[in-house]
């Protein structure tokens, strides 16, 4: 699968778990795909909850790997400037 292939698997993954993002009041978006790491930026609410590595983990990198297995991590950089 190549980069273009794998970015619209990896939106796909992400437009599943998007609205439990949404409900809360957060969001999501694709930032980079690099080697076997996926980069995201949480956003709206979930840049401040004190859940959302739990929520990263378990509802966005699950989701993800459901649909790229090849994926190995998912990392939030909202946090980074």
């Amino acid at each position: 699968m190549d980069n273009q292939e794998l970015t619209v698997v990896v939106e796909k993954a992400l437009e599943e778990i998007r609205p439990f993002l949404i409900s809360d009041g957060g969001n999501i978006s694709l930032v980079s795909i690099e080697e076997d790491i996926v980069k995201v930026r949480l956003e709206g609410a979930c840049v401040g909850c004190s859940i959302n590595q739990m929520t990263l983990r378990n509802g966005v990198e699950a989701s993800i790997k459901k649909h790229a297995p090849q994926i190995k991590k998912v990392i939030d950089i909202s946090s980074v400037i």
